[in-house]
């Protein structure tokens, strides 16, 4: 009789022990490649498309360094967002991304550059430029609207009907017909052109008389009713800070500062 044979079963042996990445690495690498992965506008990465909007807001070159700092990315990853930057600006866009002074920026296209003159010239005539005289004259008959000519001219000592004339050509005024009484003269109050420059959403928004004289700003505009003015009194800082203010001479006004 043979005897029979009976194989033992073998040991389950242990299975080794996983080395764990450090977390923090992890988190580092997973959002380098979310950057680089998810799609942006136009089919660009959304790496690349970040960097097209960091560069569209700068005002000088960005370097690399500069862009790794902010994306937290390899170099390689940033080259790669790079070059695919450009290929997608070099396909007929308004903008063209160009290495200058050792970093990067975004420009207007050159080949538009006869459009971009044209815009230039036609901005530029749009373009408000107030003197001191100017300002004043608007500041007292949005104060004071509806206001006429002569009570301007009370309140600032001097002869304006030019700088009104210039205030209606901006469109920063308007005529508003006319007052009831000896003579019927015009009125002017101001235009919503007046509110957009000022930053205004309405008059209302203005400030008070008293809140620009606690500020200590100097003289400010005067309402009928108020004290004797007097001549050439300086505009409210908080609406001169707002526009481009330079020396002008009216024509036709001797008395004019």
């Amino acid at each position: 009789m043979s005897k029979s044979s009976h194989s033992q079963p073998e040991k389950e042996q242990p299975e080794p022990l996983k080395t764990q990445p450090p977390l923090s690495g992890l988190h580092e690498e997973k959002d380098a490649e979310e950057t680089a992965d998810s799609r942006g506008a136009g089919g660009l990465s959304g790496l690349a498309a970040q960097i097209e909007a960091v560069l569209f807001v700068a005002v000088s070159p960005v370097t690399e360094a500069e862009l790794r700092e902010v994306f937290g990315v390899p170099g390689s990853m940033l080259s790669a967002a790079l070059r695919e930057l450009d290929a997608h600006l070099s396909g007929g866009h308004g903008l063209v991304l160009r290495a200058l002074a050792g970093g990067w920026v975004l420009e207007t296209n050159p080949h538009f550059a006869e459009i971009l003159a044209r815009f230039r010239d036609t901005a530029q005539k749009g373009r408000v430029r107030l003197s001191r005289a100017a300002v004043e004259t608007a500041a007292i008959i949005a104060y004071n609207q509806p206001v006429t000519r002569g009570e301007v001219e009370d309140l600032r000592g001097v002869r304006s009907d030019g700088v009104i004339e210039r205030l209606l050509s901006y469109g920063l005024v308007r005529l508003a017909g006319r007052k009831k009484g000896s003579g019927s003269p015009l009125l002017y109050r101001t235009t919503p052109r007046f509110l957009e420059l000022f930053g205004l959403n309405a008059i209302a928004d203005l400030p008070s008389l008293e809140e620009l004289e606690e500020l200590g700003e100097g003289p400010v505009v005067q309402r009928f009713g108020d004290t004797d003015p007097e001549p050439d009194t300086g505009a409210e800082k908080d609406i001169n800070d707002r526009i481009e203010d330079i020396p002008e001479t009216e024509e036709g006004m001797p008395d004019e500062a």
